[in-house]
């Protein structure tokens, strides 16, 4: 799968509680979480993003409290991964476990600027910025990591196992 789009640029440690304020964790609802992402960090990022922009940041990339609707307010605002130097290991395991694509590229996150246009190649891990002509090497997504973004998230590849487990009773 190839990822197109432009980036909206962040630097270190983007804490969850910025990615979606608390006053909103009361809803399940992904479209009005999306509606809030980032807005005590950047207040027009909703209105900047288009459908499969891509988020770059540095270190320590969904750092702060477990919550799910982090990944789940950044995919819903319209954006197709998140590149990083690096992810707080509770946004990396939830991120895919809802289907957002992240990658870890120090190189990546230090050579990419704001507004740049960059394509990712989820199934080599290259990530090629067309502003700037260059290219980086991230892990690419394979075995159960690829699944799990491909299908959606846990919950639909849950739902895809229980019926065809159903099927053959």
């Amino acid at each position: 799968m190839k990822l197109k789009g432009t980036v909206h640029k962040y630097g270190d440690h983007i804490n969850t509680d910025v990615i979606i304020p608390a006053q909103y964790l009361d809803t399940t609802d992904a479209k009005e979480l999306g509606q809030h992402c980032m807005e005590d960090l950047d207040p027009d990022f909703t209105g900047k993003v288009s459908s499969g922009d891509i988020v770059v940041a540095g270190r320590n990339f969904g750092c702060g409290s477990s919550r799910e609707h982090a990944p789940i307010a950044i995919q819903a605002s319209g954006i197709s991964c998140v590149i990083a130097e690096s992810f707080a290991r509770i946004f990396y395991r939830n991120a895919f476990n809802i289907g957002l694509p992240i990658f870890e590229c120090a190189e990546a996150a230090e050579g990419i600027s704001d507004g740049d246009v960059v394509e990712v190649d989820t199934e080599t891990g290259t990530i090629t910025d067309h502003t700037t002509d260059r290219s980086f090497s991230s892990q690419a997504l394979a075995g159960p990591v690829a699944e799990l973004v491909e299908a959606g998230g846990l919950i639909p590849i849950v739902r895809q196992r229980l019926q065809e487990r159903q099927a053959r009773s």
